[in-house]
């Protein structure tokens, strides 16, 4: 099929006309093709805690969610994400007014920009950013305003004067995302708060993509902007089962916010899926219950895994920088000669057997961009050993 109409139009929406085939899945098709490690694409390759499995396939045995679920969600699983917020955060929601489940968080992102952004709006994202937020931004007409988080000391910064400057009066809300993809950084207390009053000086809206809540390391501490002081009203958070109790191919995400924000996403959520992930939901709901052990032992887990390659990658010649969140780790190619990160990330499978993914698709300012690589931890660790060892040649 051609890619114009008769009449000389592309077939393709012009608003998503720049993104075509998403990075993931090139490189992971250059994986399949070479026989490569995938450390490109953020899934885990094992599954998450049986017990959740188990409650998943009697969910399924004992025919619930196997028809649609309710729109909002399961009871069962809205009352487990209030009392997730209530004990992690001191967060109150009412389960049958201010949570509703989604198809994952991308879903969640695109329902809530679909919902709150009129053609014009100016939405201001961390730069580097998920590549769903251009693309959900696109759909619903907005302009995009980035603001880079730049290397200093070590680690990915905010600049907040710059965030500052960014906001016009066209700006309608801050896509925001802490634990930070790709580039790991945490944003502190301190930050948060000084987003918190933007917001309300400015009267903005503010979405925070939350999923790697359960991922921090080290002294970092994950806060929702949402606890902050008139954020309650003005903030929609999401989060996803699937970073934290690795089911990703499960789908199940969630938004908390105020009736009137969370009414105005489900407007957009019901055109999109309307449901989802039936029998999912009710295990869901059973992972959330689990105890501060399996909390702790999968960051535990994680954060050795995070060590292991870092150390690898430095061992290799990169300059690392280690996250304090999410599972994964932003490189700098430029100690070995490189500086176009897309070239290298293709070459790299078949020059040491590894798939990473160019940080520059996440950047409006590609050159901003151009010399970093990500790579993801949350593998096994003879995996990541074995990735390690291949990566070796590149230090000679």
């Amino acid at each position: 099929m051609t890619s114009t109409s008769g009449s000389g139009r592309p077939l393709l929406n012009r608003r998503l006309a720049e993104f075509g085939t998403t990075i993931f899945a090139e490189m992971s098709a250059l994986a399949v093709k070479t026989g490569a490690i995938n450390l490109g694409q953020g899934f885990p390759d094992t599954d998450g805690p049986e017990s959740v499995r188990e409650a998943a396939v009697r969910a399924l045995r004992d025919g619930r969610g196997n028809q649609y679920p309710p729109g909002p969600g399961v009871p069962e699983l809205r009352t487990a994400i209030a009392e997730h917020q209530l004990a992690r955060y001191a967060l109150t929601y009412d389960p049958d007014r201010e949570v509703l489940v989604t198809a994952g968080a991308t879903e969640a992102i695109a329902a809530s920009l679909l919902a709150l952004v009129e053609p014009g709006d100016e939405v201001i994202a961390l730069e580097p950013y998920y590549d769903s937020y251009a693309a959900s931004i696109a759909l619903a007409g907005g302009a995009r305003v980035p603001v880079t988080l730049r290397p200093r000391g070590g680690r990915f910064r905010l600049d907040l004067d710059e965030l500052r400057d960014a906001v016009t009066d066209r700006t309608r809300l801050i896509l925001l995302n802490t634990p930070h993809n790709p580039t790991g950084t945490v944003l502190t207390r301190a930050e948060l708060t000084e987003i918190a009053k933007l917001a309300v000086e400015r009267d903005l809206l503010v979405v925070t993509d939350e999923v790697y809540e359960h991922l921090v390391f080290d002294d970092a501490e994950h806060i929702p902007l949402a606890s902050f002081p008139g954020m309650r009203e003005r903030t929609v958070t999401i989060g996803s089962a699937g970073k934290t109790f690795s089911f990703t191919g499960w789908k199940v995400g969630w938004v908390t916010a105020t009736p009137e924000l969370v009414g105005a996403v489900r407007s957009a959520k019901q055109f999109l899926t309307y449901v989802s992930s039936g029998p999912f939901q009710y295990a869901i709901a059973e992972a959330l219950a689990l105890p501060d052990s399996y909390f702790a032992d999968f960051r535990a887990d994680m954060l050795a895994k995070r060590d292991l390659l870092s150390e690898g990658l430095r061992a290799a010649g990169f300059d690392v920088y280690v996250p304090a969140g999410t599972y994964f780790v932003t490189t700098d190619i430029t100690p070995l000669g490189e500086s176009d990160g897309f070239a290298f990330c293709r070459s790299l499978p078949e020059r040491a057997g590894v798939v990473a993914i160019p940080n520059a698709v996440f950047y409006d300012h590609r050159d901003a961009g151009a010399p970093f690589v990500r790579f993801a931890f949350c593998k096994r660790t003879s995996v990541l050993e074995e990735a390690v060892s291949r990566l070796k040649s590149l230090a000679g």
